[in-house]
């Protein structure tokens, strides 16, 4: 999830830190959603899951950025670098973490659960593990899916069927006069495909890829509203109201609400609003880019890829765990975060 050519972005003078730091915010969310702590009996961070949303529109966001730049300096395109610099950047990591957790499994899973397992190597290697966890029958907030150690790999999946066909789009969208509206169009389009999936079947809903293109599409919406360089008189409430937009979702909202649906505008618009309107007068500004929401950032993808396997794995010793397990769990999963990256 939320993968991109970040070596490029480090480079390129239209990096912005503070982008680093929202990706902290949405990492952190997912985490603590998943390890779940409880404060009277109330889940903390009970719509954490919604920092899989922030991060699908901030990957659309960046890998529009990317492409249309360098359609911008060279007026055209590579696709077989566009994939390769995707490929260095995703799987040497991700194979890292399989390669671990099959070894953990070996000791830590029962033979059953082993062999389910090994199964979800091939679709998570391949990325069609989001329609392979569908088709096992896992509901993703069950108390069994959080039993699975590569269960979190069904939003690389979604990720990556998206940038099968997206830059072809991108491209097109970008030579079409009303690329604006073009995109506009998509992403209300996908939104409703999304919500009368989610009515019908929540399950598919959540899993496929059809459900969440309109996620990453709200990511590119934002690069094309930037080209347009509207100006508006109160840019600093738009970015704010965007920050306690993410929050409410976190703080208010459950696994019990109808999702991907219009809930989830909650975080997309949030997020498309920090991204659109934030600037560097302002303390949420500051906040986002300073050096410890920004490494966190940086270390967002191997915090997602290895957080999971190693919740998973702690759960399948049938033991209950404390605080103090879950901290130490915690502690792990940034220890192999920062080697890996």
């Amino acid at each position: 999830m939320y993968i991109f050519d970040y070596n490029h972005i480090l480079m390129d003078k239209y990096y912005r830190k503070e982008i680093d730091g929202l990706r902290s915010i949405a990492v952190l969310g997912v985490l603590i959603y998943h390890i779940e702590f409880f404060l009277n009996d109330q889940k903390i961070f009970s719509g954490g899951f919604f920092g899989v949303d922030i991060f699908f529109v901030i990957s659309g966001y960046l890998i529009s950025k990317l492409i249309i730049n360098e359609l911008s300096i060279e007026n055209k395109f590579n696709f077989r670098k566009f994939y390769f610099r995707r490929a260095k950047r995703i799987l040497p990591a991700l194979y890292l973490m399989i390669f671990v957790s099959f070894i953990f499994g070996w000791f830590y899973l029962t033979p059953k659960s082993f062999l389910e397992y090994s199964n979800s190597i091939t679709s998570s290697v391949f990325f069609f593990s989001n329609y392979f966890f569908f088709f096992q029958g896992l509901e993703y907030n069950s108390e069994s899916s959080f039993l699975k150690p590569l269960l979190h790999t069904w939003s690389l999946s979604v990720e990556e069927q998206f940038y099968i066909f997206f830059p072809a789009l991108l491209i097109l969208s970008y030579k079409f006069k009303k690329s604006l509206y073009l995109i506009l169009s998509l992403v209300i389009f996908f939104f409703f495909i999304s919500f009368l999936t989610s009515i019908y079947n929540t399950s598919f809903s959540f899993y496929s890829s059809t459900s969440r293109f309109w996620e990453l599409l709200a990511g590119t919406l934002v690069v094309f509203i930037e080209k347009k360089e509207f100006k508006f008189s109160f840019n600093k409430k738009l970015s704010n109201l965007g920050i306690i937009l993410i929050f409410l979702s976190y703080l208010l909202l459950d696994n019990q609400i109808l999702h991907p649906s219009y809930f989830t505008l909650l975080p997309v618009i949030g997020t498309c609003l920090i991204i659109l309107f934030i600037n560097k007068d302002q303390f949420i500004y500051k906040i986002l880019s300073s050096t410890i929401f920004t490494k966190i950032g940086l270390w967002s993808y191997s915090l997602y890829l290895w957080h999971y396997p190693i919740f998973a794995f702690a759960r399948n010793r049938g033991k209950s765990l404390s605080d103090f397990d879950k901290l130490e769990l915690i502690l792990l999963t940034f220890v192999l975060s920062i080697l890996s990256y």
